[in-house]
């Protein structure tokens, strides 16, 4: 099972990114083998459609679940209609918000968290 956690930065100690459309990049982590890769997110730099372009790319990499800060309507449909399943958290490392989606102690969340385009506002 592989899931996805928006991040900061390019490893597992690296800081979570509350964004979802718009993180820096996403650490994709296979469960069953503890692999890991990192991604570079396209839909930082997108003017529209940041959050439907990022769940399109990680229903292409066959996550089963992301876990990030926020998601908007779109990003939440997108998600919904791929199968990915949402968890929230506020902050900590990527490392740790493995920790507890293992330990199942993050929310899962069905439909949006915020508005439309809030992570143009966020840095």
């Amino acid at each position: 099972m592989k899931i996805a956690i928006t991040a900061q930065d390019k490893n597992l100690d690296a800081d979570f990114d509350p964004r979802f459309g718009r993180c820096k990049y996403f650490v994709i982590v296979d469960l069953d083998t503890e692999e890991h890769r990192v991604e570079q997110n396209e839909g930082t730099t997108a003017l529209g459609g940041a959050g439907i372009k990022s769940a399109q790319f990680l229903a292409g990499c066959e996550v089963s679940a992301v876990i990030t800060g926020h998601v908007g309507p779109n990003a939440s449909r997108a998600l919904e209609a791929a199968g990915i399943k949402v968890f929230v958290m506020d902050s900590g490392t990527v490392r740790g918000a493995i920790t507890a989606y293992k330990e199942g102690t993050l929310t899962q969340v069905s439909g949006a968290t915020t508005d439309s385009h809030t992570g143009l506002n966020m840095s």
